[in-house]
């Protein structure tokens, strides 16, 4: 087992990956404090510009440090798309991720490495001591959601919003990232087998930009918690939720038109009336429910991951403020 000191030669090589957005005046100083926080040690920096309309990609062309690499994409795809990139390109025996706005602490680093070292922990996460954001607007919100996911998805963590985080590679590497499904990446790492732990980090309130988070955002989260659960519960048995589901509306739908049928061979007339059409309509959405859901999910998954294809087009790659 190694350890993090600037004079070992068997030191990992860690691999940060940064997904930016209209975050030009925290770019450069966020390169700075990450230079001096892994002095000596073997890393790369891999910004991933998300289709910023500022100065971002500018400013990170400005840096000289052999270390940054910078992944521009074509248009704003979302984070969850730059991390999946970012980790793709990653070559390092650790990925760690971590905001651009400067609210995570860089310095945090090496002691974060050297516990999943020490530990042989697949995942170290960090935990926000101190959170310095708005009460109502984020503290709140992620209070409840951590409640929430930590209920229904049975991973005991404090802190499940906080973007810093040191993966072992192939775990990183393993996890697919849609929609805005890394709010939810150790939740995802767990399905994975990963082990994990969490430890306290610093955490700094926004100076410079806007935080891209708001109340809008709760909705998109909430269908993706939906997606997750369903993937964690029922990924590999798809008809033990469509079929469920879908013999509940079918079997009424069925009884009701027997019942109905029933009805004509003793002479009844039963056009017209509503409990046909009901029973008509049962059976139907019983249909659809076991086989529209199946095949929605397993069109995107197909496409995605069997063609080995990406959500995302990347325009160009920087390395050393040089196009690769």
């Amino acid at each position: 087992m190694h350890h993090l000191s600037p004079n070992n030669e068997n030191m990992p090589k860690l691999s940060l990956v940064i997904s930016v957005y209209n975050e030009e005046g925290n770019v450069v100083p966020l390169a700075e404090k990450i230079a001096d926080s892994l002095k000596g040690l073997d890393y790369e920096v891999i910004f991933v510009d998300d289709g910023s309309k500022d100065q971002t990609v500018r400013n990170i062309l400005t840096i000289k440090d052999p270390h940054l690499v910078l992944i521009r994409f074509k248009k704003n795809y979302g984070q969850s798309s730059a991390l999946s990139a970012g980790i793709d390109y990653a070559s390092g025996n650790y990925i760690i991720t971590l905001d651009g706005d400067l609210q995570n602490d860089p310095a945090d680093i090496p002691m974060m490495v050297k516990v999943a070292e020490e530990g042989d922990w697949d995942l170290v996460a960090g935990n926000r001591k101190n959170r310095k954001d708005g009460f109502f607007i984020r503290k709140i919100p992620s209070k409840i959601a951590n409640h929430i996911i930590r209920k229904t998805t049975g991973v005991k963590m404090k802190d499940l919003g906080c973007a810093l985080k040191v993966f072992k590679s192939d775990i990183a590497k393993n996890i697919s990232l849609y929609g805005e499904m890394h709010r939810f990446i150790a939740v995802m790492a767990a399905l994975e087998g990963a082990t994990i732990t969490q430890v306290d980090v610093n955490h700094f309130p926004r100076i410079h930009g806007q935080s891209k988070y708001g109340l809008s955002r709760t909705f998109k989260v909430i269908s993706d918690l939906i997606l997750l659960l369903f993937i964690k519960r029922y990924l590999q048995k798809p008809m033990h939720f469509f079929g469920k589901w879908g013999l509940l509306i079918l079997i009424p739908g069925v009884l009701i038109n027997i019942y109905l049928l029933i009805l004509k061979i003793m002479g009844h007339d039963i056009w017209g009336r509503p409990l046909l059409i009901l029973g008509i309509m049962l059976v139907v959405a019983g249909f659809q429910m076991i086989t529209s859901g199946i095949i929605a999910e397993l069109v995107m998954r197909t496409y995605y991951e069997s063609q080995q294809k990406k959500p995302y087009r990347i325009s160009n790659i920087f390395k050393g403020g040089k196009q690769a």
